[in-house]
């Protein structure tokens, strides 16, 4: 089984995340399907149907949930950074539209791009890996090629 690259904070949310589910998560569901049956008739009951799809796709997180912990590979803090790495932040200037950015390069499964976390393995990532202030890097986005130059690393 393929490993999950995960900061030791995304590690102790999904963990979290895990208990809450587990726990509350449950209790509620159990209690919507249980009010659901004092309703009668299984067969027309449609907060019964609905009771049980939430119960599945409860159960179904939760399984996702204990795959990524078990799976999980903790990136290492990093205390200094010289080139670009997990867990660092990027600031590059994007040559062909003259705006700065900063991202911060994460694992796949903790991904957020909107909230300009990237992928090590997304074309942007990849092409910024162990490159250092200075450098100028091209990638292949969904959107064309874009030209970056990076400005700056920070922890």
């Amino acid at each position: 089984m393929a490993k999950f690259k995960l900061t030791k904070v995304r590690y102790e949310e999904i963990q979290a995340e895990l208990y809450t589910l587990q726990t509350e998560g449950e209790k509620e569901v159990a209690e919507k399907i249980k009010e659901a049956r004092s309703f009668g008739d299984l067969s027309e009951n449609s907060e019964y149907d609905e009771a049980k799809n939430e119960q599945g796709k409860l159960y179904s997180r939760i399984a996702e949930l204990k795959d990524l912990i078990d799976n999980a590979e903790i990136i290492q803090e990093i205390s200094a950074v010289e080139h670009v790495a997990l867990g660092a932040s990027v600031t590059v200037l994007n040559h062909s539209t003259n705006a700065e950015k900063t991202y911060r390069i994460v694992g796949t499964r903790e991904a957020d791009p909107r909230n300009l976390k990237l992928s090590e393995e997304s074309p942007i990532g990849k092409a910024l890996m162990e490159h250092k202030p200075g450098d100028i890097v091209k990638a292949e986005t969904p959107d064309g090629p874009v030209e970056l130059e990076i400005i700056k690393l920070e922890v």
